[in-house]
C-alpha cells in the first residue's frame, strides 16, 4: 500500500487520485481513437468525456452535501472547504450526473446515443480496471476478513484514517478482484468490437458483464456506506447490477431480432463492414 504518492508542503497528492485520473484519460484516449471506426467525430467524444468527468465530480459532491445535509447545514463553511473539495463525493451522484450529461450532449450534438455508448464500453472497462488498482493502493473499497491464502493485510495508518481500512487483518482483495474482472471485460469487448453485428451490442455486453461482476463481488465487500438493504442481505449496487443485466439482455434481444442495424460508415471496406442479424 502507498496511499500518498508524494507531499509538497501542505499539498498531498494521493496515489488513488493519480491512478483514477490515469485510468480516465487512458480510457478516453482509447475511445477517441476508436470513434472514427463507427463514424463518430473523435473530437466530440473527447469533449463528451472531459466535460462529463467535471460534471460527474460536481454532481457527486452535490449529492454528498444533500445526503449529509444535517451536518452541512450546521457547518455551512464545510460546503466549500478543502475537505469537501478533496473528497470523492458519492458514487450515485457521479453516475447520475454523468448519465444526464451523456443524454443531453448526444441529443444536442445529434449523435447516435447507442453508438456513443458502444464506443465507450471498452474504454470504461479499461479505465475502471486501472482505477480499481488505485483503490487497492489506497485501501478503500476493501473486502471482508478472510482466511484464504491470497488475503491481503493492510498496515498503513493513512488508509485507516482516510478510508477506515481495517489494519493487520487479512481481507479479500476485492479491489483486485474487480480490476482483474474489468481487464477481462475489456478483452471480451475488444473481441466483440471486431465483429460487431448490431448497435448496442457492446454496451449491452458490458452491462451484462459488469452486472455479474459487481453483483458477485459485493458479497465479498466489507466497507460500510454501500447502502445495505433488507437487513444487510444485499446492497443497492446489487439491485443496480440486476437492472444492468436486464438492460444489457434487452439490448441484445433487440439487436438479434434485427431491430438495431449498424449504419455503414464512409470509408470502411466491405470486408470490415458489420451488419445486423436478420
Amino acid at each position: 500500500m502507498h496511499p500518498v504518492l508524494f507531499q509538497v508542503g501542505s499539498l498531498t497528492v494521493y496515489t488513488y487520485g493519480v491512478l483514477a485520473a490515469a485510468g480516465f484519460l487512458i480510457g478516453l484516449w482509447y475511445a477517441y481513437r476508436q470513434a472514427p471506426r463507427t463514424g463518430l467525430d473523435p473530437n466530440k467524444i473527447w469533449n463528451l468525456g472531459i466535460y462529463g468527468i467535471l460534471i460527474a465530480l460536481a454532481s457527486s459532491k452535490i449529492w454528498l452535501i444533500f445526503s449529509a445535509w444535517d451536518y452541512y447545514r450546521a457547518n455551512p463553511g464545510q460546503i466549500f472547504s478543502i475537505q469537501t473539495f478533496e473528497s470523492a463525493g458519492t458514487f450515485y451522484g457521479g453516475i447520475l450526473g454523468g448519465i444526464v450529461w451523456v443524454i443531453l450532449y448526444t441529443r444536442f450534438q445529434r449523435m447516435p446515443f447507442l453508438s456513443v455508448l458502444d464506443v465507450s464500453a471498452a474504454p470504461v472497462a479499461l479505465g475502471h480496471g486501472i482505477g480499481r488498482i488505485g483503490c487497492f493502493v489506497a485501501g478503500c473499497c476493501y473486502g471482508k476478513p478472510t482466511t484464504l491464502p491470497w488475503g491481503v493485510t493492510f498496515t498503513s495508518p493513512v488508509a485507516e484514517r482516510i478510508a477506515g481500512t481495517p489494519l493487520n487483518v487479512p481481507l479479500h482483495p476485492t479491489q483486485l478482484y474487480e480490476a482483474a474482472a474489468e481487464f477481462l471485460n475489456f478483452l471480451i469487448l475488444l473481441l466483440l468490437g471486431a465483429r460487431q453485428r448490431f448497435t448496442g451490442q457492446l454496451i449491452g455486453a458490458y452491462f451484462i458483464l459488469y452486472g455479474i461482476e459487481r453483483g458477485t463481488i459485493e458479497f465479498f465487500r466489507g466497507d460500510p456506506g454501500r447502502t445495505l438493504m433488507f437487513h444487510g442481505a444485499i446492497s443497492l449496487m446489487q439491485i443496480v447490477s440486476v437492472a444492468l443485466i436486464i438492460t444489457g439482455a434487452s439490448l441484445w434481444w433487440r439487436g438479434l431480432r434485427g431491430a438495431a442495424p449498424i449504419a455503414p460508415v464512409p470509408g470502411r471496406t466491405p470486408s470490415h463492414r458489420v451488419r445486423a442479424v436478420s
